[in-house]
């Protein structure tokens, strides 16, 4: 994570991090962090909601003396609703599929910056059958949101929420986009510019996409 070819493709997508101040959702072991302080960023406030990985960010900030990185305990939707300062770029990698309700988090995101990179898993029924995942999803339904069809897939954790290495929320269940769902809201929430890669259909864990999205 110290040296992740996403975050050297999402300088370069959206226009490099010098100078910008940076909301990271989620950074687990401040890896990203580190990234982003050494490509240049001004400023940047990490919220992570797990006690384990904000141990560890903490101690990996005082060895690589991250202090352009403010570390901050709590979940990051909490956050997003009740912050009122703005960011130049959101950085949510490993995030959106941990949510409950992944249209208002895309909702928040867009009101704290004009730039965002997404590194998600998404729902695709023929594609997780394929790898022998679909036990581990709910039948997927489709909701209303401010005019648009999004179909989403409950995930249940179950025993997974026990397990020392789970890095996901402090609730027991996560909705997953599919796709299609997931590219219209960026645009419903004023994100015009979307730039993808490191797209992963057979992504172990599920498929996966990067998304680097402006608004103009």
């Amino acid at each position: 994570m110290f040296e992740d070819p996403r975050v050297t493709w999402a300088e370069t997508a959206l226009g490099g991090f010098r100078d910008r101040s940076i909301l990271e959702l989620g950074p687990l072991e401040a890896g990203h962090s580190y990234m982003l302080q050494q490509a240049g960023a001004r400023r940047v406030v990490a919220v992570e909601a797990n006690s384990r990985a904000l141990l560890k960010c903490l101690a990996v900030q005082k060895v690589l003396h991250l202090d352009r990185v403010e570390f901050l305990f709590g979940e990051f939707n909490q956050y997003l609703e009740h912050s009122s300062e703005a960011f130049d770029v959101v950085f949510a990698s490993g995030v959106l599929y941990h949510t409950v309700d992944p249209l208002r988090t895309l909702e928040l995101i867009a009101k704290a910056a004009p730039h965002v990179f997404l590194w998600t898993h998404y729902y695709d029924r023929q594609l997780i059958e394929d790898q022998g995942l679909q036990h581990q999803f709910e039948p997927a339904l489709v909701t209303g949101f401010r005019g648009l069809s999004v179909t989403m897939a409950k995930r249940p954790y179950g025993q997974a929420l026990e397990w020392k290495g789970f890095c996901g929320g402090g609730v027991d269940y996560a909705n997953w986009l599919d796709r299609p769902s997931l590219m219209a809201l960026l645009g419903l929430v004023g994100y015009s510019h979307l730039s993808v890669a490191f797209d992963q259909p057979d992504h172990p864990n599920g498929p996966a996409i990067a998304i680097c999205a402006e608004q103009r």
